[in-house]
């Protein structure tokens, strides 16, 4: 989606959001530890000296173009949809090819590799408030039939280049503002959260990092991953192949549902993109039916008319012999739902990021169940986008809460977490090194539920901590010139620390924000404590008959004057080692 508005503080004017012009940036050298610095060459440290091997996302892979970002009509006091690209094109570049090798070369040349096995790994004990059911219990009876899926987002990896997480890609180029040259300067570098750190591996490393990403989302009860189809030929299609075999690898169960995205994909010829599902269709992942019907799930189909896609229906059964369940993703679910009924067995919309103005999802799941539809319920933390300079107030845990909450109460019959891991928009799920595993086994919970019908009993008091690093109004002082603003629909900035508690039985819990200590009694079951986001620290621990029970510290520390405009929540969980 464009910005709504771009705030260039430094220049004191306003640009439109399709403009990709930009202003020149410093390219004088700057320090290689200022300010933040310190503080996430410390924790990287840290990471890597305890081997930590968690999984996260896939690099965004710019040479083969970004997807346009598009608003979705939901009224106007509705928070606006967003889309899963990076917007304006900004010219990132990858690793050079030594560095990566071409992911074909390895596994993905071999499709399915034969003696495909479930390598069951799950969670450290402890991690949930609550006991994960297993995998079968998930995917049985009732509970299999209610779906969740991951929107993955092929153009981030866990390692761009397999190096050390002190100085990778992402640490000097896309965490840095003067990384690639530069380019990133004005909105003070691309990302800023990145995967969590793996350990370099020998061998086929992409391939090994891709089926470490299946098995964090197996762990967490999704059923598979949304593959977002950026192109058709380069690194982003090598991943997606890469992709397939690596989830028949790990899990012969977990699935690949294909989401060709029209808002970057090149053709206007309904065989090429036929010809192109097709060949990713001949994997055993690919997502189908009881039926054997494939699921294709194109985001933004309202950008090719009903007969364009009536005729990609039409070859992929004629000349591929595969029948097709029609699941189109809208950004305007309302404008274009009727006209694309007849060929869908199912519809979705991409969601908005705020916490308010949730509810016109139970009319929309109203209106495709109405036409004999499943609906496909978008779930998402939160998003932020300094590249575009725009960003949604997710309220701490608000918004992720809010869209699980309408998926239970409205009775969706799948639901697309949004995203996996787009980092460039801050959406990202999956393990990160900013949210540590929080927003994963919070969506564990929900997800529970979502499929059983019943909430999971909670056998051990666990708490999350979330908070921003820096207030919402905070001007940066570094180079960085456009900010980014609320986008229109967004609940109001806040600053706020959350503690949200899962607690057994009624307990007191401690609280530590920055200097100033506090407590409140929170009941048994789930509490969420609002209380002023102050400079320096945060902590929380709960204390019952005395003793103290969970305990969680959110390290990163909150300044008033930034360098870099960082609206990204930070979340951390007393369930995990930090």
């Amino acid at each position: 989606m464009t910005a709504d508005r771009r705030t260039d503080r430094r220049a004191g004017r306003r640009t439109r959001g399709g403009d990709r012009a930009e202003r020149p940036v410093s390219h004088r050298r700057r320090p290689a530890v200022r300010g933040g610095r310190p503080l996430l060459a410390m924790v990287l440290s840290a990471f890597l000296l305890v081997g930590v091997c968690a999984a996260a996302g896939i690099a965004w892979d710019p040479l083969s173009g970004t997807p346009e970002q598009n608003a979705t009509a939901q009224g106007a006091a509705a928070p606006q949809a967003t889309g899963p690209g990076s917007g304006p094109d900004t010219g990132t570049a990858e690793p050079q090819p030594e560095q990566s090798p071409a992911p074909t070369k390895g596994a993905a040349a071999k499709g399915n590799p034969d003696g495909a096995v479930d390598s069951g790994t799950g969670r450290p004990a402890g991690a949930l408030p609550f006991d994960m059911p297993q995998p079968a219990a998930l995917r049985s009876g009732e509970a299999g039939k209610k779906l969740v899926f991951a929107h993955y987002f092929t153009p981030y990896p866990l390692s761009l280049d397999n190096a050390g997480a002190d100085s990778d890609y992402y640490t000097r180029n896309y965490l840095n503002p003067d990384g690639e040259s530069g380019k990133h300067g004005r909105y003070g570098g691309l990302l800023r959260d990145r995967p969590l750190p793996v350990t370099p591996k020998s061998g086929d490393w992409e391939y090994a990092n891709l089926q470490q990403e299946v098995r964090t989302a197996r762990a967490a009860g999704i059923d598979g991953f949304t593959l977002d189809l950026l192109s058709l030929s380069g690194r982003n299609w090598d991943r997606c192949n890469l992709l397939m075999a690596a989830a028949r690898s790990v899990d012969p169960s977990f699935k690949i549902m294909l989401m060709p995205d029209m808002t970057s994909l090149k053709t206007d010829d309904p065989r090429v993109l036929a010809g192109a599902v097709a060949t990713l269709a001949d994997a055993s992942a690919a997502h189908r039916l009881p039926d054997g019907r494939l699921v294709v799930s194109p985001f933004k189909a309202e950008a090719k008319s009903v007969t364009w896609w009536k005729e990609v229906i039409r070859v992929l059964e004629a000349d591929h012999g595969i029948r097709t369940a029609f699941v189109p993703l809208f950004l305007d679910f309302g404008a274009h739902s009727g006209d694309f009924a007849p060929i869908s067995h199912g519809f979705s919309e991409w969601g908005s990021r705020s916490y308010v103005g949730q509810e016109s999802s139970t009319r929309d799941v109203r209106r495709a169940h109405g036409m004999g539809k499943i609906w496909m319920q978008p779930v998402s933390v939160q998003d932020a986008r300094p590249n575009q300079g725009i960003y949604d107030e997710a309220g701490n845990t608000a918004t992720l809460r809010a869209t699980w909450t309408r998926a239970i109460e409205d009775g969706a019959d799948w639901v697309q977490l949004t995203t996996w891991n787009d980092y460039s928009e801050g959406s990202q799920f999956a393990p990160s090194l900013h949210n540590g595993h929080a927003y994963l086994d919070l969506t564990s919970y929900y997800l529970t539920r979502f499929k059983t019908g019943g909430w999971p009993k909670i056998v051990r008091d666990t708490l999350y901590l979330s908070a921003r690093t820096q207030f919402a109004d905070a001007d940066p002082t570094g180079d960085q010139s456009l900010v980014m603003s609320l986008r229109k629909g967004s609940a109001p900035a806040r600053d706020t620390v959350e503690v949200l508690s899962f607690l057994t039985e009624p307990a007191s819990v401690r609280t530590t924000v920055g200097t100033t200590r506090g407590g409140h009694d929170a009941p048994a079951g789930i509490h969420s404590k609002l209380l002023p986001l102050k400079t320096g620290t945060s902590a929380a621990h709960v204390v019952r008959d005395g003793k103290a029970t969970a305990k969680v510290d959110l390290p990163f520390r909150v300044d008033h004057e930034v360098e870099v405009q960082d609206l990204q929540y930070h979340a951390a969980t007393s369930g995990r080692e930090p």
